[in-house]
């Protein structure tokens, strides 16, 4: 895996420290969804299902605050969840 592969784009490799964590979640809109749709691409596989507890997991691993997080995947649809949210999945 590349550099380019790991952390994306110039843009959003930016966003993270040496060791690979994300050392700010962006507060402009379109740097945060960059950001989002980087990591849904990286950290969850598409068809599989995921507790709440893996999604904490996963993205503990990326940066302390992962509650805001899984809030920004959910709502900007990069991770799907039903109704009663006993489960993720990572949207098409």
């Amino acid at each position: 895996m590349t550099d380019t592969d790991s952390q994306g784009s110039p843009g959003v490799r930016s966003l993270f420290s040496g060791d690979g964590r994300l050392t700010t979640i962006p507060r402009k809109a379109a740097r945060r969804e960059q950001l989002l749709a980087h990591l849904a691409g990286t950290l969850f596989e598409p068809g599989r299902s995921y507790s709440e507890r893996e999604v904490n997991e996963t993205l503990r691993a990326v940066h302390d605050d992962y509650p805001a997080l899984r809030r920004f995947l959910v709502e900007a649809g990069h991770l799907a969840r039903p109704q009663d949210g006993s489960s993720y999945r990572r949207a098409a």
